[in-house]
C-alpha cells in the first residue's frame, strides 16, 4: 500500500476520447468507480477492465447457477468484465503489459453473438481500473493511448503525462503513478507492440 496520502479525486475520470470503433470513450478509475453499476450507467460504460490481481468484484447480480456445496454461484453479469491482474510493483512478466494492451482493445472491439446466453451486448465505453486508479491502470492505459492514437501520444510518457493530468494525479504522486517497474514492462511492450506495427501485424 502506498503511504503517499490521498487525494480527493473523483471516482473515475475520462480519458480518452473517441478511441474505439465506434466513437467510445475510455475512462480510468479505481474500484469506487467499478463497483458503482449506478456510475458505470450513466456513463455509458458497457465493459470493465480491471487490472489489479488482488481485487475480484462479483458483477453477478441474479444468478443462474447456484451455489452449492463446494461451488460459487455463477451467471451473467450486468456489465462485461475483463480481468488481467497485475501486481502493483515488481514481479509482472513484461508479456503481460503487452497482453493488457490486447485485452483493453478487446474490450472495445470484441463482437457478441446475438444469442439469448450472450444478453450484453452493447458496445458502449469502457473503464479500466485497478484498486486506486493510480498506477496499474494508468500503465496499461498509456501503453494503449500511445498506439491507439500515436498522432496525439508520440511516446509513453506523453501519453502518462495526459492522463495524470485527466485523472488528477499530483506531482507528489508521480513517482508512484505508475510504479517505476510497470513503466519498465509497458517500456518494453511498447517496443514489441512497434515491430508488430512495423511488420503490418498490428
Amino acid at each position: 500500500m502506498s503511504s503517499v496520502p490521498a487525494y480527493p479525486r473523483a471516482a473515475m475520470h475520462r480519458i480518452a476520447d473517441a478511441i474505439g470503433p465506434e466513437g467510445q470513450h475510455l475512462y480510468l478509475g479505481g474500484d469506487d468507480a467499478a463497483r458503482d453499476l449506478a456510475l458505470l450507467r450513466a456513463h455509458g460504460i458497457s465493459a470493465v477492465v480491471n487490472c489489479a490481481v488482488n481485487l475480484d468484484i462479483n458483477y453477478v447480480c441474479d444468478p443462474y447457477l447456484p451455489a452449492a456445496g463446494d461451488k460459487l454461484a455463477g451467471g451473467h453479469a450486468p456489465i462485461r468484465y475483463y480481468k488481467m491482474g497485475l501486481v502493483d510493483g515488481p514481479g509482472n512478466p513484461h508479456q503481460m503489459a503487452l497482453a493488457g494492451f490486447f485485452l483493453l482493445d478487446g474490450a472495445f472491439h470484441q463482437q457478441i453473438p446475438d444469442k439469448p446466453s450472450y444478453p450484453n451486448r452493447e458496445r458502449g465505453n469502457v473503464l479500466i481500473h485497478c484498486r486506486a486508479g493510480r498506477s496499474r491502470s494508468v500503465a496499461i492505459a498509456a501503453l494503449y493511448l500511445r498506439h491507439r492514437q500515436p498522432q496525439l501520444y508520440p511516446s509513453l510518457q506523453a501519453a502518462i503525462e495526459v492522463i495524470r493530468s485527466r485523472r488528477e494525479l499530483q506531482p507528489y504522486e508521480w513517482f508512484e503513478t505508475p510504479k517505476p517497474s510497470l513503466i519498465e514492462a509497458i517500456t518494453q511492450a511498447d517496443r514489441m507492440l512497434v515491430q508488430l506495427t512495423a511488420s503490418g501485424l498490428l
